[in-house]
């Protein structure tokens, strides 16, 4: 299994724990992500220090955006062109939290569509509405329209309405799936994840958040992807070996690890 989503350096246990409890667990691929230039080389170095078990995404959180400048989209390109460095992001839009001015957002996310594709890597996205409302989601759909042609994009902890998820697919961006998936009032969330395309599926933790409903209220890890993944297999109607060989593939696919 793979946890195509967490943030190692946020989780309780230390790196190695949590590393040796997901490989215990079967995970044997985790892609840490940092959210901003304090996180970002330490994801890096994590992919380093686990290498072929960790690898790194590095990005600007639309809740840090704010103060993003050119000099900031050089330095993400330069780290973003290591091989450790499988993803840029996440990025996108947050009308959910007061973290950063609009504005600032669409500036940061913007400047990360075009480091993808300077350095040929996906898109890791972020997107949060408030609850009722779709503008952040549809603004960001309609963003990657306009500028990110040629990048690959991954809906990451996708949270949206079941047609932005039948929209998702026939642009052809891969949707992730994290542990409110099981949460009893999630039925929404599980009509999405049953119309996505079997070779656009990914499932993750975003550990340390979301625990699964099993582990709910205690702090996530990637070991705990397992228990999203046998709830995702279920409502597809597949076996978890079956759904463990499809994220597989599709996440080596996408991030080339």
């Amino acid at each position: 299994m793979i946890d195509s989503h967490a943030h190692i350096g946020l989780c309780e246990p230390d790196a190695d724990d949590v590393v040796a409890a997901a490989l215990e667990a079967g995970v044997n691929r985790i892609l840490t992500v940092g959210l901003g230039e304090d996180s970002n080389p330490g994801a890096v170095e994590l992919a380093r220090e686990h290498e072929g078990q960790v690898f790194a995404s590095v990005g600007r959180h639309p809740n840090s955006a704010a103060g993003f400048y050119e000099s900031d989209a050089e330095e993400l390109e330069r780290l973003a062109a290591s091989d450790d460095v499988v993803a840029v992001g996440e990025t996108g839009l947050d009308l959910y939290r007061e973290g950063s001015p609009l504005e600032e957002q669409r500036r940061a996310f913007a400047a990360q569509i075009e480091v993808a594709r300077e350095v040929a890597k996906p898109l890791v996205m972020h997107i949060r509405d408030p609850d009722g409302s779709e503008d952040a989601v549809k603004e960001c759909f309609e963003t990657l329209d306009a500028q990110a042609e040629g990048v690959e994009v991954i809906l990451h902890c996708f949270s949206a309405h079941p047609h932005w998820a039948e929209r998702a697919a026939e642009r052809g961006w891969y949707c992730s799936f994290a542990g409110n998936l099981t949460y009893p009032s999630a039925e929404p969330l599980r009509v999405a994840a049953a119309l996505v395309p079997e070779q656009l599926l990914l499932v993750e933790t975003d550990a340390p958040y979301l625990s699964p409903q099993p582990v709910r209220g205690k702090p996530n890890q990637p070991a705990n992807v397992v228990a999203t993944a046998d709830r995702l297999a279920e409502l597809r109607g597949v076996s978890y070996e079956e759904l463990e060989r499809t994220v597989e593939a599709n996440a080596a696919g996408v991030f080339g690890w």
